[in-house]
């Protein structure tokens, strides 16, 4: 373990240092695209026909790789944070907007059927029935763009030591000190997989009713999450 936490002076950072900025460039895009996605979503949900051209859009961005994004971007933004960002904000939008769309289409149309009968109108009925209804889709979605964000925030690195604990890579092949890439890898691993865990952790806790491995109920015996969805939006 000699040397493992010795972080070289140029990348001007600790190693508790790097992982916040790793941390920062990674989870700000998926929030970013979490939120970009979720009214988008919506009106793909409402206007069937702008579904097919914005998933094509989505994915032919997702095709182009990071490193020609931040060519393209680099004249705008310079060697910044916002160049790696920008790019996985995009990246994020091709797995969000799908999983939010199919979320909130299995939304049973007897519910948004109660729901419209009790007043709710377009926006209060998207966002207190469909969405909570979604949440396991949405979760699902953002496991993904969380863990695949982590890993290509390494990228930056050929921009400017903006890849954060991949910098670590670089350093190693200068350095001759392969320990730093052990540590950039491991570390990137470990954030995925507790980043990982906190997000079942929100699922579990925003969805109760959904059945546990352990102790599942008979399936008659459990709630309804559209009538519990609906229930609480009445309150």
């Amino acid at each position: 373990m000699n040397g493992f936490f010795d972080i070289p002076s140029d990348l001007q950072h600790s190693w508790l240092g790097l992982i916040g900025l790793h941390l920062r460039e990674a989870l700000l895009p998926v929030l970013a695209g979490l939120l970009i996605s979720l009214p988008l979503a919506q009106l793909c949900v409402r206007f069937r026909w702008l579904y097919p051209p914005v998933l094509w859009i989505t994915t032919v961005l997702y095709a182009i790789p990071s490193l020609a994004f931040f060519v393209l971007l680099i004249d705008y933004t310079g060697q910044t944070e916002l160049t790696v960002m920008i790019p996985l904000t995009v990246y994020s939008l091709v797995v969000l907007v799908p999983s939010i769309v199919d979320g909130v289409r299995s939304v049973p149309q007897e519910t948004l059927a109660a729901a419209t009968a009790m007043g709710f109108g377009p926006v209060r009925r998207y966002v207190q029935v469909q969405l909570p209804i979604a949440v396991p889709a949405i979760i699902a979605g953002l496991r993904v763009a969380t863990v695949s964000s982590i890993s290509l925030v390494s990228v930056g690195t050929l921009i400017g030591n903006q890849g954060a604990l991949g910098n670590l890579l670089n350093d190693a092949t200068i350095y001759n000190r392969p320990e730093l890439a052990v540590n950039a890898v491991v570390t990137m691993a470990a954030l995925a997989i507790i980043c990982d865990a906190l997000l079942v952790g929100l699922r579990l806790l925003l969805t109760p009713w959904m059945p546990r491995r352990a102790h599942t109920k008979p399936k008659a015996d459990r709630p309804d999450p559209a009538a519990l969805a609906l229930e609480d939006a009445a309150r």
